[in-house]
């Protein structure tokens, strides 16, 4: 017989399976802490994807199983191998992706806890025995907590604590004059579809730079387009501007994060890492809605031209749509402005 929810005494272990991406990893942490502040007792198993792992996985207390998808079919005998003759009390599939669920066939236990029908895609719901509540229109962090609720704990800690090594802070402190605040501007998002302009962003750096007196730090990944995005950032703007895309570890880019006074970012990874370590962000959105996937922390910061963007696109306003519909137009992102982005600028530096 199914086990019925909430559970009527904490449970002794837990599965957590939630892959990628960098950002969403993030929005998994607060509810680990809550489990581990409140459950104690409870063992936590994430599995979780290589890179992410290189953030989220030193978190004292958890176990984390790499799963390396660019091992293809190999990660999943991987997998299979390190949970030989292992069941756990509760799985909770926090990511609705085939791939995902596929993998989640491999974690035997008696309560599979995934996504009301509503944000189950690609059929999770024929994975799971049981789902969260379904609620409009929440963020994602959110959701999540949606999970540990269901399993019967009220509770929240809105909390990361991130680890860093000290070579880490060491790096990014080495980087920067002592005493001067830093702006650091994390360009380039994942689909370039939610890239900000060339224009836009060197003109910010210039007004930190000059105005405001800041150093001014570019960050990002090791990809060619964020390298190019960063190159034509530096040549555009007149101030002198630090490069470090595709120079640095996600542990060193978090210290850099931290180490910074305001980070500007469109919807990306290191967005949400700027939320972990308590560095506000301006986050810059038109092509998603930051009301589900913003910077936790720093929405009244952001920018948000999605619904002008969105209505621009498909002639409907934000309630008119599925909850998490993207704007695919090249030109939501120009709807932004370089004097809202000042603006924001401006009101967190004062």
């Amino acid at each position: 017989m199914k086990p019925s929810l909430p559970l009527n005494q904490p449970p002794k272990s837990i599965c957590i399976l939630r892959l990628s991406a960098i950002g969403d990893c993030t929005h998994v942490v607060p509810m680990v802490r809550t489990i581990q502040k409140h459950w104690p007792g409870a063992g936590i198993t994430w599995i979780i994807g290589k890179l992410e792992a290189s953030l989220v996985g030193d978190i004292e207390g958890v176990e984390f199983i790499v799963f390396d998808k660019s091992r293809r079919f190999r990660a999943l005998a991987d997998l299979r191998r390190a949970l030989a003759g292992r069941s756990f009390d509760v799985l909770l599939n926090l990511q609705v992706a085939l791939r995902a669920s596929i993998v989640s066939l491999l974690v035997k236990a008696p309560v599979r806890l995934g996504y009301d029908r509503e944000r189950a895609r690609d059929a999770q719901w024929f994975f799971t025995t049981h789902r969260v509540e379904a609620v409009e229109r929440q963020h994602v962090l959110d959701s999540f907590f949606e999970f540990t609720r269901a399993l019967g704990l009220e509770e929240r800690e809105l909390e990361w604590n991130l680890p860093i090594p000290a070579a880490a802070r060491e790096f990014a402190a080495s980087r920067f004059d002592r005493g001067r605040e830093v702006l650091a501007i994390n360009a380039s998002a994942s689909k370039a579809i939610r890239n900000w302009s060339v224009e836009g962003y060197a003109a910010v750096a210039d007004h930190a730079a000059v105005k405001l007196g800041l150093d001014v730090v570019l960050t990002g990944g090791p990809l060619t387009a964020e390298a190019e995005l960063a190159e034509a950032i530096e040549k555009t703007a007149d101030s002198r501007l630090l490069n470090l895309v595709g120079k640095t570890s996600l542990k060193e880019l978090l210290a850099v994060i931290e180490h910074a006074s305001i980070l500007v970012a469109p919807d990306t990874g290191p967005a949400h890492m700027g939320t972990t370590v308590g560095t506000p962000v301006i986050g810059l959105y038109a092509a998603s809605n930051p009301l589900r996937s913003g910077p936790y922390l720093s929405l009244e910061h952001t920018v948000n031209n999605y619904a002008e963007a969105l209505q621009a696109q498909c002639g409907a306003g934000v309630d008119d749509v599925r909850w998490g519909t993207r704007v695919r137009s090249s030109a939501a992102m120009e709807t932004i402005t370089v004097e809202q982005v000042i603006e924001k600028l401006e009101s967190i530096f004062s």
